[in-house]
Protein backbone atom coordinates (compact mmCIF):
# COMPACT_ATOMS: atom_id res chain seq x y z
CA UNK A 1 0.00 0.00 0.00
CA UNK A 2 2.50 2.50 1.02
CA UNK A 3 4.50 1.58 -2.17
CA UNK A 4 1.74 2.08 -4.63
CA UNK A 5 1.10 5.42 -2.75
CA UNK A 6 4.35 7.06 -4.17
CA UNK A 7 3.74 4.95 -7.37
CA UNK A 8 -0.39 6.50 -7.99
CA UNK A 9 1.51 10.49 -7.02
CA UNK A 10 4.51 9.63 -9.93
CA UNK A 11 1.86 8.43 -12.43
CA UNK A 12 0.09 11.83 -12.03
CA UNK A 13 3.42 13.51 -13.89
CA UNK A 14 3.14 17.41 -13.82
CA UNK A 15 -0.76 17.66 -13.56
CA UNK A 16 -1.42 20.00 -10.57
CA UNK A 17 -1.37 18.44 -7.04
CA UNK A 18 -1.78 21.41 -4.67
CA UNK A 19 -2.98 24.85 -4.76
CA UNK A 20 -1.74 26.87 -1.93
CA UNK A 21 -2.10 30.64 -1.65
CA UNK A 22 -2.92 30.92 -4.85
CA UNK A 23 0.25 29.10 -6.36
CA UNK A 24 0.20 26.28 -7.99
CA UNK A 25 2.55 23.08 -7.08
CA UNK A 26 2.70 20.06 -9.61
CA UNK A 27 2.87 16.59 -8.69
CA UNK A 28 6.67 16.35 -9.89
CA UNK A 29 6.97 18.86 -7.91
CA UNK A 30 5.42 17.80 -4.95
CA UNK A 31 7.52 13.97 -5.13
CA UNK A 32 10.70 16.08 -5.57
CA UNK A 33 9.54 17.45 -1.94
CA UNK A 34 8.76 14.12 -0.92
CA UNK A 35 12.37 12.82 -1.38
CA UNK A 36 13.92 15.98 0.42
CA UNK A 37 11.84 15.26 3.35
CA UNK A 38 13.17 11.53 3.24
CA UNK A 39 16.68 12.21 3.00
CA UNK A 40 16.10 14.46 5.70
CA UNK A 41 14.10 12.26 8.08
CA UNK A 42 17.29 9.56 7.82
CA UNK A 43 19.59 12.44 8.17
CA UNK A 44 18.24 13.43 11.76
CA UNK A 45 17.66 9.40 12.64
CA UNK A 46 13.55 9.26 12.35
CA UNK A 47 13.10 5.31 12.27
CA UNK A 48 10.21 3.29 11.39
CA UNK A 49 7.93 2.87 14.68
CA UNK A 50 9.20 6.31 15.73
CA UNK A 51 6.04 8.61 17.27
CA UNK A 52 6.78 11.90 15.15
CA UNK A 53 4.54 15.45 15.80
CA UNK A 54 4.15 17.03 12.11
CA UNK A 55 3.12 20.16 13.60
CA UNK A 56 1.72 22.68 10.57
CA UNK A 57 -0.67 24.67 8.55
CA UNK A 58 -1.65 23.20 5.58
CA UNK A 59 1.07 23.67 3.05
CA UNK A 60 2.62 21.48 0.19
CA UNK A 61 5.82 21.02 2.45
CA UNK A 62 3.34 19.84 5.09
CA UNK A 63 2.15 17.14 2.44
CA UNK A 64 5.63 15.87 1.34
CA UNK A 65 6.82 15.82 5.07
CA UNK A 66 3.27 13.60 5.65
CA UNK A 67 3.64 11.36 3.05
CA UNK A 68 7.70 11.25 3.69
CA UNK A 69 6.72 10.24 7.09
CA UNK A 70 4.24 7.53 5.93
CA UNK A 71 6.82 5.79 3.44
CA UNK A 72 9.52 5.58 6.64
CA UNK A 73 6.87 4.18 8.38
CA UNK A 74 6.58 6.51 11.26
CA UNK A 75 3.65 6.76 13.47
CA UNK A 76 2.29 10.42 12.89
CA UNK A 77 0.92 12.66 14.86
CA UNK A 78 -0.28 15.40 13.08
CA UNK A 79 -0.72 18.38 14.96
CA UNK A 80 -2.20 22.79 14.17
CA UNK A 81 -0.72 25.74 16.27
CA UNK A 82 -1.62 24.75 19.74
CA UNK A 83 -1.51 27.10 22.99
CA UNK A 84 1.52 25.86 24.89
CA UNK A 85 -0.39 24.12 27.50
CA UNK A 86 -2.46 21.78 25.25
CA UNK A 87 0.68 21.07 23.01
CA UNK A 88 2.49 20.19 26.11
CA UNK A 89 -0.88 17.62 26.88
CA UNK A 90 -1.15 15.98 23.44
CA UNK A 91 2.39 15.43 23.00
CA UNK A 92 2.45 13.45 26.44
CA UNK A 93 -0.25 11.61 25.85
CA UNK A 94 1.11 10.69 22.39
CA UNK A 95 4.44 9.81 23.75
CA UNK A 96 5.86 12.03 21.15
CA UNK A 97 9.90 11.33 20.66
CA UNK A 98 10.31 13.55 17.54
CA UNK A 99 9.04 16.93 16.71
CA UNK A 100 8.64 18.24 13.12
CA UNK A 101 7.71 22.38 12.89
CA UNK A 102 7.29 23.74 9.67
CA UNK A 103 6.02 27.37 8.56
CA UNK A 104 4.42 27.21 5.24
CA UNK A 105 8.06 27.84 3.21
CA UNK A 106 10.62 25.68 1.55
CA UNK A 107 13.43 26.27 4.23
CA UNK A 108 11.04 27.30 7.67
CA UNK A 109 11.55 23.78 9.08
CA UNK A 110 13.34 22.09 12.41
CA UNK A 111 13.60 18.63 13.65
CA UNK A 112 14.06 18.15 17.31
CA UNK A 113 13.72 15.24 19.64
CA UNK A 114 12.22 15.02 23.00
CA UNK A 115 14.05 12.25 25.31
CA UNK A 116 10.59 10.15 25.02
CA UNK A 117 10.65 6.69 24.74
CA UNK A 118 7.11 5.49 23.39
CA UNK A 119 5.99 2.45 24.65
CA UNK A 120 2.19 2.27 24.71
CA UNK A 121 0.98 -1.28 23.68
CA UNK A 122 -0.90 0.44 20.77
CA UNK A 123 2.70 1.51 19.30
CA UNK A 124 4.03 -1.91 20.21
CA UNK A 125 1.63 -3.38 17.42
CA UNK A 126 2.40 -1.52 14.77
CA UNK A 127 5.83 -1.45 15.08
CA UNK A 128 5.60 -5.55 14.85
CA UNK A 129 3.69 -5.42 11.87
CA UNK A 130 6.10 -3.25 10.53
CA UNK A 131 3.19 -0.51 9.70
CA UNK A 132 3.54 3.46 9.27
CA UNK A 133 0.05 4.22 12.28
CA UNK A 134 -1.40 7.42 13.13
CA UNK A 135 -2.52 9.38 16.06
CA UNK A 136 -5.82 11.75 16.10
CA UNK A 137 -6.87 13.66 18.70
CA UNK A 138 -10.75 14.54 19.33
CA UNK A 139 -11.89 18.59 19.31
CA UNK A 140 -12.42 17.74 23.02
CA UNK A 141 -15.39 20.24 22.56
CA UNK A 142 -17.13 18.60 25.75
CA UNK A 143 -14.05 16.95 27.88
CA UNK A 144 -11.05 15.71 27.51
CA UNK A 145 -9.22 15.07 23.88
CA UNK A 146 -8.98 11.51 23.12
CA UNK A 147 -6.33 10.06 21.18
CA UNK A 148 -7.02 7.19 18.57
CA UNK A 149 -4.70 5.68 16.66
CA UNK A 150 -5.28 3.67 13.51
CA UNK A 151 -3.06 1.70 11.10
CA UNK A 152 -2.50 3.86 8.03
CA UNK A 153 -1.89 0.95 5.95
CA UNK A 154 -5.86 0.23 6.20
CA UNK A 155 -6.37 3.60 5.85
CA UNK A 156 -4.46 4.05 2.22
CA UNK A 157 -6.22 0.71 1.68
CA UNK A 158 -9.68 2.61 1.24
CA UNK A 159 -8.56 5.08 -1.74
CA UNK A 160 -9.54 3.15 -4.62
CA UNK A 161 -11.09 3.89 -7.97
CA UNK A 162 -12.43 7.38 -8.07
CA UNK A 163 -11.80 9.83 -11.27
CA UNK A 164 -9.67 12.90 -10.69
CA UNK A 165 -11.25 16.70 -9.12
CA UNK A 166 -10.62 19.71 -8.13
CA UNK A 167 -11.18 19.38 -3.97
CA UNK A 168 -11.14 22.33 -1.51
CA UNK A 169 -9.60 20.97 1.55
CA UNK A 170 -11.49 22.26 4.28
CA UNK A 171 -10.42 20.74 7.00
CA UNK A 172 -6.86 20.50 8.38
CA UNK A 173 -4.42 17.42 8.64
CA UNK A 174 -5.50 16.38 12.35
CA UNK A 175 -8.54 15.85 11.23
CA UNK A 176 -9.51 12.48 9.66
CA UNK A 177 -11.37 14.98 7.12
CA UNK A 178 -8.83 16.29 6.38
CA UNK A 179 -6.60 13.69 5.92
CA UNK A 180 -9.20 11.80 3.91
CA UNK A 181 -9.53 14.64 1.26
CA UNK A 182 -5.45 14.96 1.00
CA UNK A 183 -4.63 11.45 0.09
CA UNK A 184 -8.07 10.58 -1.20
CA UNK A 185 -7.01 13.40 -3.96
CA UNK A 186 -3.60 13.18 -4.75
CA UNK A 187 -4.20 9.11 -5.03
CA UNK A 188 -6.53 9.62 -7.85
CA UNK A 189 -4.70 12.33 -9.91
CA UNK A 190 -6.77 15.58 -8.39
CA UNK A 191 -5.67 18.65 -7.18
CA UNK A 192 -6.39 20.18 -3.81
CA UNK A 193 -6.84 23.75 -3.42
CA UNK A 194 -6.43 25.25 0.14
CA UNK A 195 -7.21 28.64 1.21
CA UNK A 196 -5.59 31.25 3.93
CA UNK A 197 -9.07 32.00 5.82
CA UNK A 198 -12.11 29.57 6.00
CA UNK A 199 -14.75 32.69 5.99
CA UNK A 200 -18.08 31.85 3.61
CA UNK A 201 -16.34 34.61 0.90
CA UNK A 202 -12.89 33.45 0.87
CA UNK A 203 -14.30 30.08 0.21
CA UNK A 204 -16.70 30.41 -2.33
CA UNK A 205 -13.80 33.09 -3.58
CA UNK A 206 -11.57 30.16 -4.15
CA UNK A 207 -14.43 28.09 -5.59
CA UNK A 208 -14.86 30.49 -8.26
CA UNK A 209 -10.98 31.45 -8.73
CA UNK A 210 -9.53 27.68 -9.09
CA UNK A 211 -12.70 25.83 -10.80
CA UNK A 212 -13.42 23.70 -7.56
CA UNK A 213 -15.57 20.62 -8.41
CA UNK A 214 -15.88 19.00 -4.69
CA UNK A 215 -16.16 21.37 -1.25
CA UNK A 216 -16.38 18.86 1.69
CA UNK A 217 -17.88 20.75 4.77
CA UNK A 218 -19.69 21.02 8.03
CA UNK A 219 -23.60 21.92 8.42
CA UNK A 220 -22.07 25.12 10.31
CA UNK A 221 -20.14 26.37 7.56
CA UNK A 222 -22.94 25.74 5.30
CA UNK A 223 -25.39 27.65 7.15
CA UNK A 224 -22.79 30.68 7.76
CA UNK A 225 -22.70 30.63 3.84
CA UNK A 226 -26.34 30.68 3.28
CA UNK A 227 -26.71 33.73 6.03
CA UNK A 228 -23.87 35.29 5.05
CA UNK A 229 -25.05 35.55 1.09
CA UNK A 230 -21.88 34.15 0.03
CA UNK A 231 -22.73 30.87 -1.26
CA UNK A 232 -25.09 33.38 -4.63
CA UNK A 233 -21.75 35.62 -4.40
CA UNK A 234 -19.95 33.92 -6.50
CA UNK A 235 -19.66 31.76 -9.30
CA UNK A 236 -20.13 27.99 -8.17
CA UNK A 237 -20.73 26.80 -11.38
CA UNK A 238 -17.80 24.89 -11.29
CA UNK A 239 -19.38 22.79 -8.17
CA UNK A 240 -20.36 19.31 -8.63
CA UNK A 241 -20.21 17.50 -5.05
CA UNK A 242 -21.02 19.67 -1.45
CA UNK A 243 -20.05 16.61 1.19
CA UNK A 244 -21.33 17.56 4.82
CA UNK A 245 -20.74 15.65 8.73
CA UNK A 246 -19.40 15.64 11.66
CA UNK A 247 -22.63 17.05 13.12
CA UNK A 248 -26.49 17.02 12.12
CA UNK A 249 -27.59 19.24 9.16
CA UNK A 250 -30.14 21.79 9.84
CA UNK A 251 -32.85 20.57 7.33
CA UNK A 252 -33.25 24.73 6.88
CA UNK A 253 -30.19 25.02 5.39
CA UNK A 254 -30.39 22.32 3.38
CA UNK A 255 -32.81 23.47 1.46
CA UNK A 256 -31.32 26.72 1.13
CA UNK A 257 -27.90 25.06 -0.23
CA UNK A 258 -29.95 23.29 -2.80
CA UNK A 259 -32.12 26.17 -3.58
CA UNK A 260 -28.98 28.04 -4.65
CA UNK A 261 -26.58 25.16 -6.18
CA UNK A 262 -29.47 23.21 -7.72
CA UNK A 263 -27.31 21.37 -10.22
CA UNK A 264 -24.90 20.47 -6.94
CA UNK A 265 -25.30 16.86 -5.87
CA UNK A 266 -25.77 17.25 -1.88
CA UNK A 267 -24.25 14.27 0.26
CA UNK A 268 -24.29 13.63 3.24
CA UNK A 269 -20.79 11.56 5.07
CA UNK A 270 -20.59 9.91 7.76
CA UNK A 271 -17.19 9.52 9.73
CA UNK A 272 -14.97 9.37 12.90
CA UNK A 273 -11.54 9.48 13.49
CA UNK A 274 -12.01 6.18 15.55
CA UNK A 275 -13.83 4.45 12.00
CA UNK A 276 -12.57 6.61 9.06
CA UNK A 277 -15.23 7.84 6.77
CA UNK A 278 -17.69 5.59 5.53
CA UNK A 279 -19.21 4.82 2.32
CA UNK A 280 -22.97 6.56 1.88
CA UNK A 281 -25.70 7.43 0.14
CA UNK A 282 -28.09 10.38 0.52
CA UNK A 283 -31.88 9.29 -0.61
CA UNK A 284 -31.41 12.44 -2.44
CA UNK A 285 -30.52 16.09 -2.29
CA UNK A 286 -32.89 17.83 -0.03
CA UNK A 287 -33.15 14.69 2.49
CA UNK A 288 -31.17 13.98 5.46
CA UNK A 289 -32.05 10.33 5.32
CA UNK A 290 -28.60 8.22 3.97
CA UNK A 291 -27.85 4.83 3.28
CA UNK A 292 -24.87 3.67 5.64
CA UNK A 293 -22.49 0.58 4.92
CA UNK A 294 -20.51 -0.64 2.05
CA UNK A 295 -17.41 -2.78 1.63
CA UNK A 296 -15.44 -2.71 4.77
CA UNK A 297 -18.02 -1.73 6.69
CA UNK A 298 -21.36 -2.66 9.05
CA UNK A 299 -23.67 -1.44 11.10
CA UNK A 300 -26.45 -2.53 14.10
CA UNK A 301 -28.85 -0.11 16.15
CA UNK A 302 -29.07 -0.64 19.64
CA UNK A 303 -31.76 0.88 21.95
CA UNK A 304 -31.74 3.94 19.02
CA UNK A 305 -28.00 3.83 18.67
CA UNK A 306 -25.72 3.18 16.45
CA UNK A 307 -22.81 0.73 16.15
CA UNK A 308 -20.35 0.40 13.29
CA UNK A 309 -17.75 -1.97 12.15
CA UNK A 310 -15.56 -0.80 10.44
CA UNK A 311 -12.08 -2.76 8.60
CA UNK A 312 -10.06 0.37 8.85
CA UNK A 313 -11.20 0.90 12.58
CA UNK A 314 -8.64 2.44 15.33
CA UNK A 315 -6.39 0.03 17.61
CA UNK A 316 -7.99 1.92 20.25
CA UNK A 317 -7.26 5.31 22.51
CA UNK A 318 -4.23 6.06 23.91
CA UNK A 319 -5.63 7.53 27.15
CA UNK A 320 -9.13 5.66 26.96
CA UNK A 321 -10.72 2.50 27.24
CA UNK A 322 -12.07 1.67 23.60
CA UNK A 323 -16.03 1.29 23.25
CA UNK A 324 -16.12 -1.51 21.04
CA UNK A 325 -18.23 -4.42 21.59
CA UNK A 326 -16.99 -8.52 21.64
CA UNK A 327 -17.99 -8.56 17.90
CA UNK A 328 -16.19 -5.43 16.62
CA UNK A 329 -18.80 -3.05 16.46
CA UNK A 330 -18.14 0.15 18.18
CA UNK A 331 -20.56 2.81 20.01
CA UNK A 332 -20.54 6.10 17.99
CA UNK A 333 -22.96 7.61 20.79
CA UNK A 334 -25.30 8.89 17.75
CA UNK A 335 -29.12 8.78 17.97
CA UNK A 336 -30.71 7.48 14.68
CA UNK A 337 -34.08 6.66 13.40
CA UNK A 338 -34.62 3.99 10.80
CA UNK A 339 -36.75 3.95 7.45
CA UNK A 340 -36.02 1.04 5.53
CA UNK A 341 -32.24 1.08 4.71
CA UNK A 342 -32.22 4.67 5.43
CA UNK A 343 -30.99 6.36 8.51
CA UNK A 344 -31.38 9.67 10.08
CA UNK A 345 -28.87 11.04 12.41
CA UNK A 346 -30.34 13.47 15.12
CA UNK A 347 -27.50 13.84 17.22
CA UNK A 348 -25.14 12.76 20.13
CA UNK A 349 -26.65 10.83 23.07
CA UNK A 350 -25.04 12.96 25.38
CA UNK A 351 -26.08 15.78 23.89
CA UNK A 352 -29.89 14.98 24.16
CA UNK A 353 -31.97 16.95 26.54
CA UNK A 354 -34.14 15.25 29.37
CA UNK A 355 -37.30 17.91 30.00
CA UNK A 356 -39.29 16.10 32.64
CA UNK A 357 -38.48 12.64 31.04
CA UNK A 358 -39.26 14.01 27.59
CA UNK A 359 -36.29 13.97 24.71
CA UNK A 360 -35.36 17.21 23.44
CA UNK A 361 -32.72 16.61 20.32
CA UNK A 362 -30.97 20.02 20.17
CA UNK A 363 -30.49 19.69 16.12
CA UNK A 364 -34.42 19.93 15.46
CA UNK A 365 -34.98 23.11 17.78
CA UNK A 366 -32.27 24.40 16.04
CA UNK A 367 -33.50 23.84 12.54
CA UNK A 368 -36.68 25.40 13.68
CA UNK A 369 -34.88 28.44 15.66
CA UNK A 370 -33.47 29.31 12.12
CA UNK A 371 -36.64 29.72 10.96
CA UNK A 372 -37.95 32.67 12.97
CA UNK A 373 -35.59 35.45 11.13
CA UNK A 374 -32.84 37.37 11.72
CA UNK A 375 -30.65 34.49 13.06
CA UNK A 376 -27.48 33.87 12.04
CA UNK A 377 -26.70 30.58 14.20
CA UNK A 378 -27.99 29.17 17.08
CA UNK A 379 -26.76 26.60 19.55
CA UNK A 380 -29.51 24.71 21.61
CA UNK A 381 -28.21 23.17 25.12
CA UNK A 382 -30.04 21.87 28.07
CA UNK A 383 -30.09 24.08 31.50
CA UNK A 384 -30.78 22.48 35.15
CA UNK A 385 -34.17 23.05 36.31
CA UNK A 386 -35.62 22.15 39.64
CA UNK A 387 -38.63 21.31 38.50
CA UNK A 388 -38.32 19.28 35.32
CA UNK A 389 -34.45 18.82 35.90
CA UNK A 390 -33.54 20.51 32.56
CA UNK A 391 -35.27 23.29 30.58
CA UNK A 392 -34.32 24.03 26.13
CA UNK A 393 -32.29 27.18 26.29
CA UNK A 394 -31.49 28.41 23.16
CA UNK A 395 -28.29 30.98 22.33
CA UNK A 396 -28.56 32.63 19.08
CA UNK A 397 -26.41 34.78 16.42
CA UNK A 398 -28.20 37.91 15.03
CA UNK A 399 -27.56 38.90 11.09
CA UNK A 400 -28.11 42.24 12.64
CA UNK A 401 -28.76 43.75 15.94
CA UNK A 402 -32.32 44.06 17.14
CA UNK A 403 -33.52 44.28 20.80
CA UNK A 404 -32.81 41.00 22.92
CA UNK A 405 -36.17 40.81 24.24
CA UNK A 406 -37.93 41.46 20.69
CA UNK A 407 -35.77 38.17 19.36
CA UNK A 408 -36.75 35.88 22.40
CA UNK A 409 -40.66 36.66 22.28
CA UNK A 410 -40.12 35.87 18.34
CA UNK A 411 -38.26 32.58 18.93
CA UNK A 412 -40.16 31.52 21.46
CA UNK A 413 -43.89 32.35 19.78
CA UNK A 414 -42.62 30.61 16.59
CA UNK A 415 -40.75 27.78 18.85
CA UNK A 416 -44.63 27.03 20.49
CA UNK A 417 -46.72 27.00 16.58
CA UNK A 418 -44.27 24.25 15.52
CA UNK A 419 -42.70 22.53 18.48
CA UNK A 420 -43.89 20.55 21.74
CA UNK A 421 -44.52 22.81 24.54
CA UNK A 422 -41.18 20.74 26.55
CA UNK A 423 -39.13 21.57 23.26
CA UNK A 424 -40.07 25.20 23.02
CA UNK A 425 -36.68 27.51 24.76
CA UNK A 426 -37.52 28.74 28.13
CA UNK A 427 -34.22 30.82 27.74
CA UNK A 428 -33.09 32.77 24.82
CA UNK A 429 -30.11 34.38 24.62
CA UNK A 430 -28.33 36.95 22.25
CA UNK A 431 -24.73 36.37 21.94
CA UNK A 432 -22.16 37.77 18.72
CA UNK A 433 -19.95 35.15 19.54
CA UNK A 434 -18.78 32.71 17.22
CA UNK A 435 -20.20 29.05 18.15
CA UNK A 436 -18.47 26.75 16.50
CA UNK A 437 -14.86 24.88 16.85
CA UNK A 438 -11.92 25.49 14.50
CA UNK A 439 -13.57 22.55 13.26
CA UNK A 440 -16.35 24.63 12.27
CA UNK A 441 -18.36 21.90 14.36
CA UNK A 442 -20.97 23.08 17.05
CA UNK A 443 -19.73 23.64 20.33
CA UNK A 444 -22.65 22.42 22.51
CA UNK A 445 -20.84 22.96 25.16
CA UNK A 446 -20.82 27.11 24.56
CA UNK A 447 -24.21 27.85 24.85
Amino acid sequence: MIQSLTEALRSHGDREAIIFHGQSTSYRTLLTGVEKWRARLAEYGIRPGQVVALESAYSPQACAALVALIETGAIIVPLVTLPDAKRAEFHEIAEVEAVITLDGTETGWTITTTGRTAGHELFTALRRERHPGLVLFSSGTTGRSKASVLDFTKVLARYRGGRPARTLSFLNLDHIGGVNTLLHTLVHGGAVVTVAERTPDSVFAAIEAHRVEVLPTTPTFLTMAVVSGAVRRHDASSLRLVTYGTEPMPEQTLLAVHEALPEVRLKQTYGLSELGILPTRSKDDSSLWVRLGGSGFDYKIVDGVLWVRSEMAMLGYLNAPAPFDEDGYFNTQDMVVVEGEYLRILGRRSEIINVGGEKVYPAEVENVVLEAGNIADVTVSGRPSPVTGMVVQATVKLVRPEDEDAVAARVQDHCAARLEPYKVPLIVQVSQADQHSDRFKKLRSAA
